[in-house]
C-alpha cells in the first residue's frame, strides 16, 4: 500500500515508517519539522535501504496537504502529527485545539474526496482520565484533566462520526500508553527540542550530564514504592502495532489499547536504567504534580486477540536502547 504518515519524522512516526518500509509499503511523510529533524529521512533510509518521499507540510494547511493526495495514490493514512505535551496544552490551549483538531478534520475531508478508506489515528491513554486501571477500550472517556487529552477525545469523535456517515471509511483508533526506547540501530529515537517533557529522555540527559538531576514527582502514592506507576511500551513494539492495525482488514471504527498490560514505577525504571547501563542517574523526590494519578496501565487483550499483536520487548530492552541512542 501507499501510506501517508503525518508527523512521520517524529519519535513514533519515524519508527512506524521503518516498520512500514520493512513490510514493503510505500511511504510518504508529511511533517512541518516543528518537533523533528530533516536528517531523520536519511536515517530511515540508512536503516531500511529505502528513502521515503518527504513533504515539508503542515497538515493544517489544506492546500499543501491536498497536493500530496493529488500527486500520490494514497491507500491509507496514519495520523501522528499533533502537539503532545500535557503541561504545555494547559498553558497554550488554543494552539492545541487548533493544531490537533484542524489537522484531523482536513485529513478526513481529503480522505473522503480522494477515496482513501483506511485511517489509523494516534490517540492516547490520556482520554481515559481518572478511570481505574486496567484501562479497557469500552470505558467512558474522561479526558478533562488537560486540553491535550480533550483534543485526542474530540479527534476520536470526529473520526467516529465521519466513519458513521461514510460506511466505506475504515478508522482504527490506537490508544497508547508511555512510549520509550529507540531503534536497535541507535539511529532514531526520542529527541525532543528543549527540556524533555517525558521521563526517559530526561533520564538519558541526566545520565549524560546535560541535565543536573531528575525530579520524581511524589513518593507517597499507594504503589509498590510510592512513585507513580505507568505502562511503558517500547517504541518499536508500538510501531508494529500501527502496522498490524493498518494491515488488518476491518470495517467501521475499531479501538485498541497498545501497551504491555503491566505497570512499572518511576523508581523501578530509573533503577533498571542504572543497572543495565552501569551509569548513575541523580534524582530527588519533589511534590506531586497536579493531575497525576497513582497508577495507569492497559488491558491489551483486545489488540492481542483481534490484531494478533503483542508487545515483546522488556523494560531492560527499553533502557538499553534509549541509552544507546542518547550516546550516539
Amino acid at each position: 500500500m501507499n501510506i501517508l504518515v503525518t508527523g512521520g519524522l517524529g519519535y513514533i512516526g519515524s519508527h512506524t515508517c521503518v516498520e512500514l518500509i520493512n513490510r514493503d509499503h510505500d511511504v510518504s511523510i508529511a511533517d512541518n519539522l516543528s518537533n523533528s529533524n530533516l536528517e531523520t529521512v536519511d536515517k530511515i533510509e540508512k536503516i531500511t535501504g529505502v528513502k521515503p518521499d518527504f513533504y515539508q507540510t503542515d497538515v493544517t494547511d489544506q492546500i499543501k496537504t491536498e497536493k500530496i493526495f493529488k500527486e500520490k495514490k494514497i491507500d491509507g493514512v496514519i495520523h501522528f502529527a499533533g502537539y503532545k505535551a500535557v503541561g504545555e496544552s494547559v498553558e497554550k490551549p488554543l494552539d492545541y485545539y487548533y493544531n490537533n483538531l484542524v489537522s484531523t478534520i482536513i485529513l478526513n475531508k481529503l480522505c473522503l474526496k480522494y477515496k482513501v478508506d483506511k485511517f489509523v489515528f494516534s490517540s492516547s491513554a490520556t482520554v481515559y482520565g481518572d478511570n481505574e486501571s486496567p484501562l479497557k477500550e469500552n470505558m467512558n472517556l474522561l479526558p478533562r484533566t488537560n486540553p491535550y487529552g480533550e483534543t485526542k477525545a474530540m479527534s476520536e469523535k470526529i473520526l467516529k462520526d465521519t466513519a458513521k456517515a461514510n460506511p466505506s471509511f475504515s478508522v482504527t483508533l490506537l490508544r497508547y500508553f508511555n512510549p520509550v526506547g529507540a531503534h536497535e540501530s541507535g539511529l532514531i529515537g526520542e529527541d525532543p527540542k528543549g527540556i524533555p517533557n517525558n521521563l526517559m529522555p530526561y533520564v538519558t540527559k541526566v545520565a549524560k550530564g546535560e541535565l543536573e538531576k531528575l525530579s520524581i514527582f511524589g513518593n507517597d502514592y499507594e504503589t509498590v514504592d510510592g512513585t507513580g506507576v505507568r505502562d511503558y511500551i517500547h517504541v518499536v513494539d508500538l510501531a508494529k502495532g500501527h502496522l498490524a492495525a493498518l494491515e488488518k482488514k476491518q470495517k467501521g471504527v475499531n479501538i485498541y489499547n497498545l501497551g504491555t498490560g503491566k505497570g512499572t514505577s518511576v523508581l523501578q525504571l530509573v533503577k533498571a536504567f542504572t543497572k543495565e547501563n552501569k551509569v548513575n542517574v541523580p534524582y530527588e523526590i519533589v511534590g506531586r504534580r497536579s493531575g497525576d494519578v497513582a497508577e495507569t496501565y492497559a488491558d491489551t487483550s483486545k489488540a492481542e486477540r483481534e490484531l494478533e499483536w503483542k508487545s515483546t520487548k522488556t523494560i531492560e530492552d527499553m533502557v538499553v536502547d534509549s541509552w544507546r541512542y542518547e550516546k550516539n
